[in-house]
């Protein structure tokens, strides 16, 4: 882990940062807002907002269920808009980047553990109560894979692996016979999926559940999502002779392709975020690519930047403030500071003042972080 807090003279694209803000913000409290909305209005036309605020039971897709595919695919972005090639150059050359990949790796998946409280008993650490698999392990492995690609192969091997990933994963789920099941079964305990993590996956699963959400098998198709984010990122700083507005919609129509395709392919496989299926992967993709495309216009063309900069200053140490928000208790925090306030607010609306001054706490401290150029980096 390294903090910087020199400027950096070459930033990335800042639509880049404010998405990754705006996509962290909904795990920071955001998605509690249209609750209080609704209790301080209301309006009931709150609650399908609200619905979109929490992950689909099963099959089916809201927008919760994007949160996390588009931060994967979003770390692709980043790797496509400086994408190297390492396999000529000499191995002297080559082992920084090995070993900052290895690092960033090892270290996300311990923070992922950490995050989920995953030691079990506390100390001394039981191994088989350890809760491995985690959100930011498979962000870990996505973006291990994903660099391992651009480092030493060309586009077009990139994209071939990325339709194999998709179209393979599909088959093994239509076609592999799991024992008293079948194939073809998209059931929590009757899914491949299931049956990997039963038999291969160390340590407990999410709820002692035969299915964790982030096990092994749906840890392939996410590579597909970093992939697809590195061939925009490529697609972006790549200059184009009809101007950058001709990329808008160009990547606007690509998004709706993918949508297309991932809702067409659903009445085969169904749009499923736990087993994250290939027609879940087609359409996170299709979300992620109109999201950023939309990002792009507003912020880096428009420079429509004091809009974005509340998402700017989240998305600068993501990492950081996603793990705190597990091992921190900022409702306590937000109380103990806010509590007045919210204690005189009329009844009706003091379920929105409370989840507004848990956002705020948590922005200001990144907001003094960002204004100390304090940046915390995996």
């Amino acid at each position: 882990m390294e903090v910087a807090q020199a400027k950096v003279s070459k930033r990335r694209l800042m639509s880049l940062d404010a998405l990754r803000g705006f996509d962290m913000f909904w795990i920071l409290g955001g998605e509690a807002l249209f609750a209080g909305l609704l209790a301080w209005t209301g309006w009931q036309g709150w609650q399908w907002f609200d619905a979109q605020m929490h992950h689909s039971e099963w099959h089916g897709f809201t927008f919760y269920d994007l949160i996390f595919p588009l931060f994967i695919f979003l770390s692709g972005v980043a790797l496509g808009l400086s994408p190297k090639r390492l396999d000529k150059l000499p191995i002297a050359q080559r082992m920084p980047l090995y070993k900052h990949a290895v690092k960033r790796l090892l270290l996300l998946l311990f923070f992922g553990i950490l995050y989920n409280h995953g030691w079990g008993t506390g100390v001394p650490v039981v191994l088989d109560e350890v809760r491995y698999a985690s959100v930011l392990g498979r962000i870990a492995f996505a973006w291990f894979f994903a660099a391992i690609l651009v480092w030493h192969t060309c586009l077009r091997t990139q994209i071939i692996t990325m339709v194999g990933i998709v179209i393979g994963y599909a088959l093994l789920q239509l076609f592999f016979p799991v024992p008293g099941y079948g194939a073809g079964s998209f059931t929590p305990e009757g899914s491949i999926n299931a049956f990997i993590d039963t038999h291969l996956l160390p340590g407990i699963t999410y709820q002692n559940r035969p299915l964790d959400p982030e096990g092994i098998l749906s840890t392939i198709p996410a590579v597909a999502n970093a992939l697809a984010g590195v061939f925009v990122g490529h697609f972006i700083i790549k200059p184009h002779p009809k101007g950058e507005w001709f990329k808008v919609v160009y990547m606007l129509v690509a998004g709706a392709a993918f949508l297309g395709l991932g809702w067409l392919l659903d009445f085969i496989v169904p749009v499923n975020k736990e087993l994250w299926t290939s027609s879940f992967t087609l359409v996170t993709i299709g979300w992620s690519l109109i999201l950023l495309t939309v990002f792009y216009a507003i912020v880096d063309l428009l420079k429509w930047q004091t809009l974005a900069f509340p998402f700017v200053v989240i998305g600068c140490n993501a990492i950081i403030i996603y793990l705190a928000s597990s091992l921190i208790n900022w409702k306590y925090i937000a109380q103990g500071l806010f509590g007045g306030v919210i204690n005189v607010t009329p009844a009706a609306g003091q379920q929105l003042v409370a989840v507004i001054s848990l956002l705020l706490v948590q922005w200001w401290l990144l907001f003094w972080m960002f204004r100390r150029n304090i940046f915390i980096k995996v």
